[in-house]
């Protein structure tokens, strides 16, 4: 529960405007997006050797389920939203 305490006021935003569950995805956006930020710049500090250019292949995976997830989490916004 203590997300809920932690992101209490962001939680209580866009549950306001969305609703429950829309808010409470909408907040779970923001932190994966947010992680993505963040291993984004650590993937231009920890460079592949084999692909110059390219972040190590740990990175590669970490920013793919994340990008993954969001489009999961966008899927289920939309849908409530068609159904709301």
């Amino acid at each position: 529960m203590a997300v809920f305490d932690e992101r209490q006021d962001e939680l209580e935003h866009f549950e306001t405007r969305m609703g429950v569950p829309r808010g409470r995805l909408a907040v779970t956006m923001d932190l994966v997006t947010d992680a993505m930020a963040l291993i984004g710049q650590h993937g231009v500090y920890c460079q592949s050797q084999r692909w110059p250019g390219k972040p190590v292949m740990d990175i590669q995976m970490v920013m793919k389920n994340l990008a993954d997830a969001k489009e999961l989490i966008q899927s289920v916004m939309e849908e409530l939203r068609a159904n709301a």
